[in-house]
């Protein structure tokens, strides 16, 4: 039974039909009416599945070996590490669900109307330039499987390749929710199956080496934890929480908020884990962090076509890029019907790709840069989480999200944001020297970047906004 509070949704909502679902989504940022939300727990546990089920994952796992910490020591930090960060997911899941809001507009509780641009333009840009990211990672891959099955063409073949993939992923993402959903539901199974069979393969033939790392002394293996945690233990969760409530706002009122937690949090949390120990283990062996060459050294050419169809990965996951950037962009105040804005992101996102394509070097560093500038979510979450579960203890008044009388700045909330902004920069040792901040540099290259800026964000929008909010929750209360 769920015992969630229904949200109070605007008049509008309240009195016209509502579309019947289709295969084109031609919902924007306005509230979902009941009526249009008819996807299922299982839909969000396949939805999230299948953007993980990836190499990038392969390539994180093994980034504890290359750190210096041994197998096991690299297994519990990813394990656990996951337990907190994607149970941050579930929550998140659960705003949207509740609510039958998106994640952007939903920041407008906290942020207020115009406070919410900030973050809003901060995840529409980070979502187009993942896309071009997660899109040439792939490229050589493809290339070289093709090359293996006899089919040559050099340059011109590496671009043939980039725009099949793009024309795939947009077309999806035009299409929006219902044709991801139909998309994940039917191909995801049989890629978890090819993982499985991956997975029994690799590890009956790889000699693994359980105790064997590099780092030494305490100090040593304290720093590659903290760098491990921020990668693909508790950061990898809550790098995808702007994301969250985007798909979560399908999800019938009626169904119980436990189940989209859990079918969220561990759509999230196994294929994360399962790939990660799965690159740690590979990693062992001695054969680096490269995906193609950790599968090829484990079990040789009848890889191919097993690498062939793990390409899935990176389409599945920039699929859900493309939707929320779309989303991102209506909610701070683009007026375009959200598939003529999924299209533009598109046109976006294939000039990153080809300027990636043009230069190795620019395309790596950006990729460096990218996941340092992803300091800002840790503290963005908190004030979200603390707004939302704390403040007003579970109650949002949808309607308020969209009223013009509502405030549109709410100053106290974004100075908390800046400060955890600062604080987690200060404590974060990313790739790129900028990002290398001062209390991370003294304290031995450690990053605590997720901590510190959660904490500090968190805490002071609580101190500063506790009495505005509490009566905010009050007088939500009343009108229901």
């Amino acid at each position: 039974m769920n015992t969630a509070p229904r949200p109070l949704l605007p008049d509008a909502q309240k009195t016209e039909p509502a579309p019947i679902p289709s295969s084109f989504d031609a919902h924007g940022v306005e509230p979902i009416p009941e009526n249009g939300r008819d996807s299922s727990p299982r839909d969000q546990w396949w939805i999230w599945v299948g953007a993980n089920v990836a190499p990038i994952n392969w390539v994180l796992g093994a980034l504890g070996i290359t750190l210096g910490l041994n197998l096991v020591e690299t297994l519990i930090v990813i394990s656990l590490g996951n337990i907190v960060g994607c149970g941050v997911f579930g929550l998140f899941n659960m705003m949207g669900h509740r609510t039958g809001v998106n994640q952007m507009v939903l920041g407008r509780a906290a942020f207020g109307r115009k406070g919410a641009v900030v973050p809003g333009v901060m995840q529409g840009l980070l979502t187009m330039g993942w896309v071009g990211v997660n899109t040439w990672v792939v490229l050589d891959l493809a290339v070289a499987l093709l090359g293996k099955m006899g089919i040559h063409g050099g340059e011109g073949l590496k671009y043939a390749v980039a725009g099949v993939v793009m024309a795939a992923q947009l077309g999806l993402a035009v299409f929006g929710f219902y044709a991801i959903r139909t998309f994940e539901r039917w191909t995801v199974p049989a890629t978890v199956l090819v993982m499985a069979v991956m997975t029994v393969l690799s590890l009956t033939q790889a000699n693994l080496h359980w105790t064997a790392g590099t780092a030494e002394s305490g100090t040593e293996k304290v720093t590659a934890v903290t760098q491990l945690l921020t990668a693909i233990g508790i950061g990898w969760g809550i790098s995808w929480v702007p994301y969250s409530a985007d798909y979560s706002r399908f999800v019938p009122a009626r169904i119980s908020g436990r189940r989209v937690f859990w079918a969220t949090a561990l759509g999230m949390y196994v294929p994360t884990v399962w790939l990660a120990a799965l690159g740690a283990c590979l990693a062992t062996t001695g054969q680096g962090g490269d995906p193609s060459e950790l599968v090829i050294s484990a079990f040789g050419v009848m890889a191919l076509p097993v690498l062939l169809l793990i390409m899935h990965g990176p389409v599945a996951t920039n699929i859900l890029n493309l939707y929320s950037c779309a989303l991102a962009a209506l909610s701070v105040g683009v007026r375009a019907a959200r598939w003529k804005v999924t299209l533009v992101a598109g046109a976006v996102a294939t000039v990153v790709l080809l300027v990636f394509m043009q230069s190795h070097s620019f395309a790596e560093s950006f990729d460096h840069w990218m996941t340092s500038i992803l300091v800002w979510i840790s503290p963005w979450a908190a004030v979200m989480l603390t707004e939302f579960f704390v403040l007003r203890r579970g109650r949002l008044d949808v309607a308020e999200l969209f009223d013009d009388r509502a405030p549109a700045w709410r100053w106290r909330a974004l100075l908390a944001l800046a400060a955890g902004i600062a604080a987690a920069w200060s404590w974060q040792y990313g790739l790129v020297p900028l990002m290398q901040g001062p209390l991370a540099r003294s304290m031995h290259h450690t990053d605590f970047s997720w901590l510190s800026g959660a904490v500090v964000a968190g805490g002071l929008h609580y101190l500063l906004t506790r009495s505005e909010n509490g009566a905010a929750c009050d007088r939500s209360a009343l009108a229901d």
